[in-house]
């Protein structure tokens, strides 16, 4: 899970005030990236946008996804031949893996992340980490086909209250979700693309809510009670939109 930010040290301020997150800018050979750690282990990172000669602009301020792969290159062949589009790389990270920042077959845009010396998040699913990441997207069946074709995750139904809403599953946890697809529908205004939301989870979402607040942050939508646990949808000071859900069946 990685944000891209406008400025990166104020980002990094904001999400270790609101997660307990502590974290550096790396040395320029890693483009100065900055992983963010909750007790000592990785959870997140936040890199500062710049464009590069040659390369495209970077994306705005946003929280992108990335998908594990244990071969760039041949993920990279894959995603475009599954009518997804690659934006970036494949390129190495120093030492620590190979990235591609790649589109589906629907416009969401997303990364992947083929670790050598640093695997990635080691902390999730506990507050103060990622606990969900799902991709929102105008044409369920082909985003379905896509994340199959590409990188072999199976998309269906979690359960009979999951409606069209489908999970993710690798073949090594098939009965496991790692992420899902849903439609938009009429949940999102017409302007808003195909996209992949990260969601973070929270001990106390009220008290989240009320530090979101106080550093200038957007509520989107008030905390709201699922069979999964509150969830509220929320805006950083800078525009990039996440989910924070404090777990516990309704």
């Amino acid at each position: 899970m990685s944000l891209t930010a406008q400025d990166q040290r104020a980002a990094m301020d904001y999400y270790g005030t609101l997660f307990g997150w502590t974290g550096e800018v790396a040395p320029a050979e890693y483009g100065g990236y900055g992983v963010m750690e909750k007790d000592g282990r990785a959870v997140a990172g936040i890199s500062q946008a710049m464009a590069s000669e040659g390369q495209p602009e970077p994306p705005p301020h946003v929280w992108t996804t990335f998908l594990a792969s244990d071969d760039a290159d041949a993920t990279a062949r894959r995603i475009s031949d599954a009518g997804g589009a690659v934006l970036f790389g494949p390129d190495a990270v120093g030492t620590l893996g190979r990235m591609v920042l790649a589109s589906d077959a629907t416009g969401a845009v997303f990364g992947v992340w083929d670790p050598q010396d640093f695997i990635g998040a080691s902390r999730v699913n506990e507050p103060g980490s990622v606990i969900w990441c799902d991709c929102n997207t105008r044409d369920l069946p082909a985003a379905a086909a896509f994340y199959e074709a590409a990188l072999g995750l199976k998309a269906h139904r979690v359960d009979e209250a999951s409606g069209d809403y489908l999970g993710l599953f690798t073949e090594a946890a098939p009965d496991r979700p790692v992420g899902g697809v849903g439609d938009m529908g009429d949940r999102f205004p017409p302007e808003v693309p195909p996209h992949w939301m990260t969601t973070f989870a929270v001990a106390d979402l009220a008290d989240t809510v009320a530090t979101h607040r106080e550093a200038n942050g957007t509520v989107v939508q008030e905390p709201t009670r699922t069979p999964w646990g509150e969830m509220a949808l929320l805006v950083d000071p800078w525009g990039a939109p996440f989910g924070a859900m404090q777990p516990g069946g309704s």
